[in-house]
């Protein structure tokens, strides 16, 4: 995987940062990925989409779409509608349940429930339910009223950046522009992103599975300055990947296909009838390193 600068190599551990909305841990186990200092514009973040995309395709879960998007851009634009400040963080909450619950129930809750009026819900919902790719910015760089938002053109230039440095790392085919993606908004402060496994068509005897996130993550150059008693603001972007989710999407995938779950298996014992510690842990080794999986 592409290292930049000084960085947090893969941890894993409990996370309660965010929420599947496909599924309904509260409390997850989740392997981070984090690069902290200040770098080119979206350089980080075009590797911290590489390297999610690497480990995704290695654990060989099935296909996947990376969602991009950026606030500034939604922040704009609800400004440009007639959303009120106060109510952008709610709107937003209602938007980013447009990938589990239609359109018509989104807008139901922004009328009934948080008082926007019909005429601006149904603009904004024109517009979050938009995606697509690099094209889709460049269509949005040409609005007249949006390109004059200078919060909306520094994320649309940011995006733009990203999607010229993914095509370059061969990941821009599997990554969408999607407006509807808005959540983590409290401690996010630029471009967001989320992987999703996509709904594959249930075969004889297989139950139908929904889409689910397997990682997310995004810039949050506000929150490590939160910490510090200089309030001093460090570049970060970061990604976590939901192992539980991984688990249980394997784990439902095997069951409908009537498979076991292993949790252990091996091709190789390794074992002798005298002692040999020493060779068999050399024996080992050349084993693990051919990919090869072993027991001792």
């Amino acid at each position: 995987s592409p290292v930049v600068g000084k960085l947090r190599p893969l941890e894993c551990g409990s996370s309660t940062k965010y929420h599947v909305r496909a599924c309904t841990y509260s409390a997850i186990e989740t392997s981070d990925f984090d690069i902290a200092e200040q770098f080119d514009s979206m350089i980080p973040d075009a590797e911290c989409l590489k390297i999610m995309c690497e480990i995704l395709n290695s654990l060989q879960i099935g296909d996947f779409l990376v969602k991009v998007n950026d606030q500034h851009i939604l922040a704009g634009k609800f400004t440009i509608y007639g959303v009120p400040k106060s109510k952008f963080h709610t709107i937003c909450s209602s938007a980013d349940r447009l990938d589990k619950v239609s359109w018509e129930e989104v807008k139901n809750e922004m009328v009934g429930e948080k008082g926007l009026t019909a005429e601006v819900a149904g603009r904004t919902g024109d517009f979050i339910q938009q995606h697509g790719g690099v094209s889709l910015v460049e269509q949005l760089l040409q609005d007249p009223k949006l390109s004059k938002t200078k919060q909306a053109l520094e994320g649309l230039g940011d995006l733009k950046l990203l999607f010229e440095y993914l095509t370059l790392l061969g990941t821009a085919d599997t990554t969408s522009f999607d407006l509807s993606l808005a959540r983590g908004l409290d401690y996010y402060t630029g471009v967001i992103h989320e992987a999703v496994l996509l709904q594959t068509p249930a075969q004889a005897g297989e139950e139908p599975l929904g889409m689910c996130s397997v990682a997310a993550g995004g810039r949050y150059d506000g929150l490590v300055g939160m910490s510090d008693p200089k309030g001093h603001k460090l570049p970060c972007v970061g990604l976590s990947i939901g192992v539980e989710w991984i688990f249980s999407t394997v784990k439902q995938r095997l069951q409908a296909l009537e498979k076991k779950v292993w949790t252990k298996e091996t091709q190789v014992l390794v074992a002798s009838i005298q002692k040999s510690l020493e060779e068999r842990l050399k024996l080992v080794s050349e084993l693990w390193d051919a990919g090869i999986k072993i027991d001792v």
